[in-house]
């Protein structure tokens, strides 16, 4: 009879101490993949892939085709605006129309076409880091290259002495955060290479440095606004020709699909290689015009991922 004790108080012993370990070893492996699961990325950062006139750091979801058509009027005050151009209504200063197709969640490739210069823009634009909800990555970095092609006939003989010389290239990096559910910020550091500016002693090559900004203000409606700082960096300040830096405000407005943007701006032309280098209007002498944005999204491939959160969350 002892022995039959022993060998159940032994056998009691045993399977505790088993439970204990098994119990010991889940917690174990539960905590190693609760520290290797990676934090998702902070969403929506801006909602748009453009603020006013900039780009923002968000690029197209996989297999989106973006259809994006751009106009800007001309001088709502000043010498060229006021009541008899029905505040720049009747002038187009430039035009644009592209497509922005998402090749994977985080690559971008456009092209695009302006008035202005007859311009035929190409771009890339890849995401490489995204700000993670854990605080562990506290910033988006995007990086964005576009060269752009002037298709139009020259005006003197002299103005394109080599085919080259109608190419420019602008390469920037997007630092944003999304500070609050409704603040999210920017800062752009970029670089235009180019020919033939118009005044000689403007340098080809202008580093430039932008800002940006989305306010949400109710489900739909965000104020969003953007500036390019160029003169007093690496533009002198004694040119013949007067040139401002591009600053623009606007209003985003969500309609399902559709991003539509109305837009308030001193610069005359849309596409970076244009507007950086030729902004030649100020808010202070009624050089502000009104612009508007229509962007449709499309998705071209619809995917057998039917979970939520890898469905397109700009639109």
């Amino acid at each position: 009879m002892n022995k039959i004790k022993f060998l159940l108080i032994t056998f009691s012993f045993l399977t505790l101490g088993l439970k204990s370990v098994n119990a010991q070893e889940a917690d174990s492996l539960m905590k190693t993949l609760n520290s290797n699961t990676a934090a998702p990325p902070v969403d929506a950062v801006f909602k748009a892939t453009r603020v006013v006139l900039s780009h923002s750091s968000e690029t197209q979801k996989k297999h989106d085709l973006d259809l994006r058509i751009r106009h800007h009027f001309g001088d709502i005050g000043g010498k060229f605006g006021s009541a008899h151009t029905l505040y720049g209504l009747d002038v187009a200063s430039d035009l644009f129309i592209g497509l922005d197709y998402g090749v994977t969640n985080d690559f971008t490739v456009a092209v695009g076409r302006s008035k202005q210069d007859e311009m035929y823009n190409f771009s890339g634009k890849y995401k490489l880091l995204k700000q993670k909800s854990d605080g562990g990555m506290p910033v988006n970095l995007t990086v964005f290259a576009q060269m752009g092609w002037v298709a139009r006939e020259p005006f003197s003989e002299s103005e394109f002495a080599q085919y080259s010389d109608r190419f420019s290239y602008y390469l920037q990096g997007i630092i944003s955060r999304k500070i609050s559910s409704r603040l999210s910020l920017e800062v752009m550091p970029g670089y235009l290479l180019r020919q033939n500016p118009s005044d000689p002693e403007d340098p080809n090559n202008l580093f430039v440095l932008g800002f940006a900004g989305r306010m949400k203000l109710t489900k739909r409606l965000s104020f969003v606004a953007d500036y390019t700082l160029v003169n007093g960096l690496s533009r002198p300040g004694d040119l013949v020709t007067d040139y401002y830096n591009p600053l623009g405000v606007g209003l985003e407005i969500e309609t399902g699909g559709h991003i539509f943007s109305l837009n308030f701006m001193n610069s005359e032309y849309i596409v970076e290689n244009n507007f950086i280098s030729n902004t030649k209007k100020s808010w202070n002498k009624g050089g502000v015009r009104f612009g508007f944005t229509i962007s449709r999204n499309f998705t071209l491939f619809k995917s057998k991922n039917k979970d939520p959160d890898k469905q397109s969350k700009i639109y």
